[in-house]
């Protein structure tokens, strides 16, 4: 029965954290490697959900050999449930792995689930992938994560879009501020006028955190205008945050600022 094998997953993940690392890797990672090949999507669902707890368990080396291939597995699985599964831990799998390894296998992979043909799997993916920009240093970013961020800044499917702006901040302590304003700021404008009224929304939340690292004289001449923009849109909850917006705005580049720029229009 599958519902046994779903349970002994749990079980060996559990356990596994109670046993010696060598002990853990004679019993429990064969275990869980034949669970990742199961013909049953759950099991192997279950085993995408608990993967990444088991690499500590065991060590970096048994992580390498066994539990890297297995996550590829999982995360080219032909069940899309467990590919969403997979998608979802990708961070946390990478903060167990030293970065090349996560370059070499991981990083791939999220390659072909930025283009996933379910929605699903890509919001999964967008709502962590950010969080691999520090894991991964600068370079790898810039080369490759950078442009899987551009693609899903532009998914079709508007949670895809809203992951990603959410989670924006993690990848500008990365790049640096002349980077983010070349390739991620013309994306921000797009989205700043996007068709769902939740994107913009999100759009403007993140906005002062933008103001912060781009610095007066950048932000009136690429986001002064949009932030005003914004006042006059037909969905209340947009107005609502665009006055918010710059009343925060008003906090960060001071009274004088406030003055010259908000107060005449």
């Amino acid at each position: 029965q599958d519902s046994v094998r779903l349970l002994a997953v749990e079980g060996c993940a559990a356990l596994g954290k109670l046993l010696e690392p060598q002990d853990c890797v004679a019993h429990i990672l064969p275990v869980i490697v034949n669970f990742s090949q199961d013909k049953s999507w759950r099991v192997r669902y279950m085993v995408a959900n608990q993967l990444y707890e088991l690499c500590e368990a065991v060590g970096p080396e048994p992580t390498r050999m066994d539990l890297v291939p297995a996550y590829v597995r999982l995360l080219r699985d032909n069940e899309a449930e467990v590919r969403i599964a997979a998608a979802g831990k990708v961070t946390k799998f990478c903060r167990i792995l030293n970065p090349e390894l996560a370059i070499q296998h991981i990083l791939p992979c999220v390659k072909e689930l930025s283009s996933d043909s379910s929605q699903h799997v890509r919001s999964a993916l967008a709502s962590v992938i950010m969080g691999m920009a520090p894991l991964l240093g600068k370079d790898a970013t810039i080369e490759q994560l950078l442009p899987i961020f551009l693609s899903l800044l532009k998914d079709e499917f508007p949670d895809v879009r809203l992951n990603i702006i959410s989670k924006l901040d993690q990848v500008n302590q990365v790049i640096g501020i002349d980077l983010l304003s070349q390739s991620l700021l013309p994306a921000i404008v797009e989205l700043a006028e996007d068709r769902h009224w939740r994107v913009r929304l999100a759009i403007i939340e993140y906005i002062p955190l933008l103001a912060s690292q781009l610095g007066v004289g950048f932000f009136d001449d690429k986001l002064g205008a949009l932030c005003m923009q914004w006042l006059q849109d037909k969905v209340y909850s947009i107005r609502d945050a665009a006055a918010n917006n710059l009343k925060r705005l008003a906090e960060e580049f001071g009274p004088e600022w406030a003055m010259q720029h908000i107060t005449p229009q």
